[in-house]
């Protein structure tokens, strides 16, 4: 086994399992798409592990008087990046993660979006909410390098979802705030994944969204089929 050394970013390998987990479902970089049977939109289920959004306030308490943050890699949704800057996220007890990136841009509220064991190893349990849904949630204290921040409410399990465009809703006979369920087929095992959350906008790509512990209870590295299913 290589020794990595004791300074390597627990986040930045989740981030190259994600690249790797993304790049076989939906082919290297630099390959076309697979075109989909019966006119199918091409289907991307993407994991994503815990992650904090900020107002541009909060940016700049943390990080200093007329900070910005930083892209580092743009998401699938071309709109969307992980930054550069991290932060370190305090629940009860002192228990804590070092190091927790943050995706732009800037929200009008900011909120920690942890998975179930994230939450377990904070100390704290926070309630399945779509993103923005914030009242009556847990709050967490974030570290940064020119500031603290106490929040008294942000901290949540994101509920599993799926964004698509309006042609993709009329393809699955759907509508916005619909739920759907997503089937994997991996390595024998099938897993079927409920109360899947519709999101429908403009300009979006499909995309399905999951957390690090549902990605890794339905094995989704070694999946072989994917399905997204009407309700």
């Amino acid at each position: 086994m290589v020794n990595l050394g004791p300074h390597v970013e627990r986040s930045w390998i989740e981030q190259i399992v994600r690249d790797i987990v993304q790049n076989r479902l939906n082919g290297l970089p630099g390959q076309s798409p697979i075109p989909s049977d019966c006119g199918r939109p091409e289907l991307v289920v993407g994991v994503s592990i815990r992650h904090i959004h900020l107002t541009d306030e909060h940016v700049e308490l943390l990080f200093g008087k007329g900070a910005k943050l930083t892209p580092m890699r743009t998401l699938y949704q071309e709109w969307a990046y992980a930054a550069e800057e991290t932060l370190m996220v305090i629940g009860p007890r002192k228990r804590m993660l070092p190091s927790v990136r943050i995706l732009g841009p800037p929200k009008q509220q900011s909120q920690v979006e942890l998975a179930f064991t994230d939450a377990i190893s904070l100390g704290i349990n926070p309630p399945v909410r779509v993103t923005g849904d914030l009242d009556g949630t847990p709050g967490c204290v974030l570290i940064g390098p020119k500031g603290a921040l106490e929040l008294k409410q942000g901290v949540i399990r994101a509920q599993r979802h799926v964004h698509m465009g309006p042609s993709d809703a009329v393809y699955y006979d759907v509508k916005d705030k619909d739920l759907m369920k997503l089937r994997v087929e991996a390595a024998g095992c099938t897993t079927v994944l409920e109360h899947l959350l519709v999101r429908v906008d403009e300009n979006i790509k499909l995309e399905v969204h999951l957390d690090t512990d549902e990605g890794n209870a339905c094995d989704l590295e070694h999946a072989s089929k994917i399905e997204l299913l009407k309700t």
